[in-house]
């Protein structure tokens, strides 16, 4: 159903279209929530944060329904308000911005699948964001079950984690329980970039990508795990389904 879906993304859409897409109101079928996915491709980071803040306010407002974006963005370590307070330093060779979501430091860059759900968390089993943050964790992990790969949660920190390291971050923020931001999957990244940073106690090495453990995994198989697991993980649907 998604195959190829990440690759004519990145041939598909313009950060101007995208910025300017028309609104799609809230629609609903059954139990189910219907969501207006978009597969940005390869988009910078600041262009994702600017489109994240005006749909998260048309999405407070029911202007619009659920909306996923799905991304990679080039090489940029986000830097939490926990790891500003701990006094978390980056090496100098890698390009920061400070966000505003909860978490840490977050390594964006090749190799790496990033999602945003813009979501208004409001059904049954989403009453808080504990709740809110266990069901992504469970979708992450039902989405590596369908590609193969065993993942688990960890007592050490959330996100996703295979054979005791972590592949997976998830930092959200929210308004009027809007979310923004969101979460990463890491199938390939550049050796060495991910697995040199220390995260909020998190020892160096210990968060690193799906090649390191030796699965090879395609960004389009990663994508399509993820979208066909997204029904019976969040209760939500593609729109165009």
């Amino acid at each position: 159903m998604y195959q190829g879906a990440w690759t004519l993304a990145v041939l598909t859409y313009s950060s101007t279209h995208l910025l300017h897409a028309p609104p799609v109101p809230p629609r609903f079928m059954g139990e189910r929530r219907q969501v207006d996915i978009r597969l940005l491709g390869q988009i910078e980071y600041a262009k994702s944060e600017q489109l994240m803040r005006e749909l998260q306010s048309q999405r407070m407002e029911d202007e619009i329904g659920d909306i996923l974006l799905i991304c990679s963005h080039p090489e940029i370590v986000t830097i939490g308000p926990g790891a500003r307070r701990d006094g978390v330093k980056v090496p100098h060779d890698y390009p920061t911005v400070d966000v505003d979501r909860g978490g840490g430091i977050t390594w964006h860059g090749p190799g790496q699948i990033v999602v945003y759900p813009i979501f208004k968390w409001d059904l049954d089993d989403e009453k808080n964001v504990k709740l809110i943050t266990s069901k992504i964790e469970n979708w992450m992990i039902d989405t590596l079950s369908a590609i193969g790969i065993q993942g688990n949660t960890d007592e050490r920190m959330q996100g996703v984690w295979v054979s005791e390291y972590k592949i997976g971050s998830i930092g959200l923020a929210f308004l009027r329980w809007t979310s923004r931001h969101g979460f990463t999957l890491n199938y390939a990244t550049p050796k060495g970039r991910v697995e040199v940073l220390d995260g909020c106690g998190l020892e160096a090495g210990t968060t690193t990508s799906l090649d390191r453990l030796g699965y090879d995994v395609q960004p389009d198989d990663l994508v399509n795990a993820l979208l066909l697991a997204m029904p019976d993980s969040l209760e939500r649907i593609d729109a165009k389904s």
